[in-house]
């Protein structure tokens, strides 16, 4: 059976955190969507439109992702989509709890299960006090940290 996700929520395509994702979930997955979640009534730098025909440019050579817009809630147009799964990305150890969180609020509303992707260390941003507090439970942080300062 073929699998399909949604990477939800706003999508930077200039962030390589987000492509190193999108690149991950390729591997995982033979179809993904980027949605672009919006506000109509909230005024941003660029129009949906320009975000969409962006993310298309930047992924015109791989016909498994498909980029789309909605309002409203992520599961609705998932659901809409015909998405198995939600994927979201983690850019940094601080937004693993909220996202998490969120992934079983999203399973109860739509019972839609949610894949977390950590982005590559290189792309992440992690803050001091998350390496801090890693270390305070015994884990190797090193991938963490610029090879200069090891």
């Amino acid at each position: 059976m073929k699998k399909t996700t949604l990477f939800a929520g706003t999508f930077d395509p200039y962030t390589l955190g987000h492509h190193s994702i999108t690149e991950r979930a390729l591997k995982l997955f033979d179809k993904v969507i980027i949605a672009i979640g919006h506000n109509s009534g909230k005024k941003t730098m660029s129009t949906v439109e320009e975000r969409m025909a962006t993310i298309k440019e930047l992924y015109r050579d791989e016909p498994r992702i498909e980029v789309t817009a909605y309002e409203g809630l992520t599961v609705d147009h998932a659901k809409a989509c015909g998405a198995q799964s939600l994927l979201r990305g983690i850019r940094s150890v601080k937004d693993f709890e909220y996202e998490r969180d969120l992934a079983d609020l999203n399973r109860e509303i739509s019972g839609l299960e949610t894949v977390l992707l950590i982005s590559e260390p290189q792309y992440s941003a992690i803050s001091s006090s998350a390496v801090r507090e890693l270390i305070g439970y015994g884990k190797d942080v090193s991938k963490f940290l610029p090879k200069n300062k090891l």
